[in-house]
């Protein structure tokens, strides 16, 4: 048994500003990783130097950079979102 799509799929008339949100959020996240990348490779001692509750740096910006990836993702989702209904309640009236 086959059944159809589960919703009806229109055109996205917030994709500009999705697509705008997420290049702004990666351009955010590379520039912080790539710091992560230049004190890994340049001052590599820096990175076992000891700087919060007895965590090193590479430690305390690893778990950064992965929670930081989580609320970014949390972010877009909620402004994507919130575009979407201003579409269609644009797009209502």
């Amino acid at each position: 048994m086959h059944h159809g799509p589960a919703v009806e799929l229109g055109r996205d008339l917030s994709i500009p500003k999705k697509t705008k949100l997420g290049v702004i959020l990666f351009l955010i996240y590379l520039l912080i990783y790539a710091g992560f990348v230049v004190i890994g490779t340049l001052f590599t001692d820096a990175l076992g130097g000891r700087i919060f509750a007895n965590l090193n740096l590479a430690v305390v910006y690893g778990m950064g950079l992965i929670i930081l990836a989580a609320v970014m993702g949390l972010f877009y989702n909620y402004f994507c979102t919130k575009y979407e209904k201003q579409v269609n309640l644009e797009e209502k009236l």
